[in-house]
C-alpha cells in the first residue's frame, strides 16, 4: 500500500535528523546491502541511505531498487542520500517515540 502525501511529509521531516545507517559502495547495490537494509529496517523502520559518489547510475534508481529489494518505500532523494521507509508492526515504539529515534 502506498503511502500518502501526508505521511510522506511526515517522514521527510523526520529524516531530517537522521544520519546515514547504510551506505552504498562503488558496486552498487548488491546482495550484501540489501542484506543490512533489511535489518536495518526491521529495526528502524527509517533510514537514510548514502551513495557513494564513484556510481554513475540515477541515484533514484538505485534507491528504488534498493526499495524493491527490502518491500520499502522511498520516502525522497536529496542528493546522494535516499531515505527509505517500511513499517514494522512488531517493533515496539517508546511511549511515543518511533523506533528511528
Amino acid at each position: 500500500m502506498a503511502m500518502s502525501g501526508k505521511e510522506r511529509a511526515k517522514l521527510r521531516t523526520e529524516a531530517q535528523k537522521l544520519t546515514a545507517l547504510v551506505h552504498v559502495g562503488q558496486a552498487g547495490v548488491t546482495e550484501a546491502i540489501v542484506k543490512t537494509m533489511d535489518e536495518v529496517l526491521s529495526t528502524h523502520e527509517l533510514v537514510k541511505v548514502d551513495i557513494t559518489r564513484n556510481l554513475t547510475a540515477p541515484i533514484k534508481d538505485l534507491a528504488t531498487a534498493l526499495a524493491d529489494a527490502t518491500g520499502a518505500e522511498v520516502v525522497q532523494v536529496i542528493g546522494r542520500k535516499a531515505t527509505l521507509f517500511r513499517d514494522n508492526p512488531d517493533l515496539e515504539w517508546k511511549g511515543n517515540t518511533p523506533p528511528w529515534r
